[in-house]
């Protein structure tokens, strides 16, 4: 924490204030072992389990399982559980602990710490989103998605979308703890509308619907189709722009620095 504190010495927030910030956020997260493991070898894991039977069965334009369904899930996983798990009880932390409050009267405003937080959780969820593609591709043959472009941007906008429910958990939550459990239980609601247990198969009529317009059920969808080289439904696109942008609105008005 002590190098966070520095930061109240800072002048102006210029680029070496940021890298600093950066850094720092970056420490804590890697001292955070359960944090920063889990989200990286659970996705895995379910990724090679799932991976000997997908990669053998073709579904969409000769697309296999592995590619079209595993994949999207495992992305989705990992972009989740860093942005409604892991940061919300970050940002909580730094909230009682009274970082925030004193960061609000220097120049490194509290708003650096959240931003510094997201990059560095787009940047954890970008190590483990490669080490699964690289793991599926070396080791089962799969392949990069068919529109590599629309899938950097779905990626993007889930990633927006995700994280604002995460920064939502955080304006509420009153202690880390907390933060982390609400965090857990929001996952594993919309991970399980989602698809994530059994896909969206799994689920009757009315929980299909739903699951496949909240945002991890439709970061899934986007994905999907982004590998297989079909259209991406704009209900995804819709429910996760819609998301970030509620989530973000939200989040401004009941976040507290103390």
């Amino acid at each position: 924490m002590s190098a966070l504190s520095s930061l109240t010495g800072v002048r102006g927030p210029g680029m070496r204030s940021w890298l600093t910030l950066i850094g720092c956020e970056a420490k804590m997260v890697g001292r955070d072992t359960s944090g920063l493991i889990v989200p990286i070898l659970l996705p895995l894991l379910i990724l090679v389990a799932s991976a000997g039977a997908a990669a053998g069965v073709v579904v969409e334009n000769g697309r296999t399982a592995l590619e079209v369904f595993v994949l999207p899930l495992v992305i989705t996983i990992v972009t989740a559980t860093i942005g409604m798990i892991n940061m919300p009880g970050f940002l909580a932390y730094y909230r009682r602990s009274g970082i925030l409050r004193r960061l609000s009267v220097t120049p490194a405003s509290p708003a650096m710490v959240l931003a510094a937080q997201g990059i560095v959780g787009v940047l954890q969820a970008l190590l483990g989103i490669v080490m699964a593609l690289i793991v599926a591709m070396t080791f089962f043959g799969a392949a990069l998605p068919a529109n590599p472009g629309t899938a950097l941007a779905v990626f993007a906008l889930s990633v927006a979308a995700l994280y604002s429910v995460g920064l939502m958990i955080a304006s509420v939550a009153p202690t880390p703890n907390s933060a982390t459990a609400i965090g857990l239980v929001v996952f594993f609601i919309l991970g399980a509308l989602g698809g994530m247990f059994g896909g969206f198969s799994a689920l009757t009529g009315p929980l299909e619907a739903i699951g496949s317009v909240l945002p991890f059920g439709a970061s899934v969808q986007a994905l999907s189709a982004a590998w297989a080289g079909t259209a991406v439904a704009p209900a995804a696109v819709g429910s996760l722009a819609l998301t970030a942008l509620l989530g973000s609105s939200v989040s401004a008005l009941l976040f507290r620095w103390q």
